[in-house]
This record gives structure tokens, C-alpha cells and sequence, in this order.
């Protein structure tokens, strides 16, 4: 049986040292994605590995701190204005209805939206959405 969440939910990655986030839901959206600033790929024994800090300088938990991840790939992303970007995407542990998860993402500028994470329907696949509610899993 599927576990039925709300619009809104609390994260955490605890590699990027996030204990809780709130993420919104969007099943319009088919990948996860994270607001992150100052995005670079640097190249580390015949690997790629994506450098970024997260959210950007005017949030409260801004700390200028830079993260690295392995690349997963490079993904042709249609944004909510339309337009097609291309988004770096890792991969990364998340603690997510009390259990361990492993989630996809897209890094990009999120700083205009109100939510930091989006949460997309390839992360959602196991979960009903109640949009009429929030931390129903919290």
C-alpha cells in the first residue's frame, strides 16, 4: 500500500548536512531538483564530480560551504517558464518518510521560487499525494 503524503514535506540529506528541508511536491515535474549556487564540474581520477554550494546567499541556512557529488549526467530539463535547460544531475541519500532513500537531482537556481527542493514523479512513485494537506509524513 501506498503511503499518502501531503503538498508539502520535510527532507533531509544528511550528506550535505540538511536535517530537515521543506520540499514541495510537484508530480508535474518528473525530476527532483535542489536550489544550489556557484555549480562547476571538476574532474577527479577518470571521473566527473559536481561542485556547488547550496541555496543562495540571501537564505537564512546559506553558509557559502561547497559540496561535491559524483555527475551522474547531463539532462535536458523543460522549466516552469518553458524554456529547456541543461541541469547537472547527482545522485544523493535522503531521509524521507522514515526510511532511507536514495534521490535523483537536478542542481539549479531556485532562488526565485519559494521552495528550495521540488520533489518530481520519479521520486514519488511509491506515494499518493493529498494536495489538500502538508507534513502528513513529518
Amino acid at each position: 500500500m501506498k503511503k499518502i503524503i501531503g503538498r508539502i514535506e520535510k527532507i533531509g540529506f544528511p550528506n550535505l548536512s540538511i536535517e530537515e528541508l521543506d520540499a514541495k511536491v510537484d508530480t508535474g515535474a518528473y525530476t527532483s531538483s535542489l536550489n544550489c549556487q556557484n555549480i562547476k564540474i571538476v574532474k577527479k581520477e577518470n571521473a566527473e564530480f559536481v561542485q556547488f554550494s547550496l541555496f543562495d546567499p540571501e537564505h537564512p541556512s546559506y553558509s557559502n560551504t561547497l559540496f561535491e557529488s559524483k555527475l551522474e549526467k547531463i539532462r535536458s530539463v523543460k522549466s516552469s517558464n518553458g524554456l529547456v535547460q541543461e541541469r547537472y544531475t547527482i545522485k544523493e541519500t535522503a531521509y524521507f518518510a522514515g526510511k532511507k532513500r536514495v534521490i535523483e537531482l537536478t542542481l539549479s537556481d531556485r532562488s526565485a521560487m519559494k521552495y528550495d527542493l521540488l520533489l518530481g514523479r520519479k521520486f514519488l512513485q511509491n506515494f499518493l499525494v493529498d494536495v489538500s494537506k502538508k507534513y502528513l509524513i513529518s
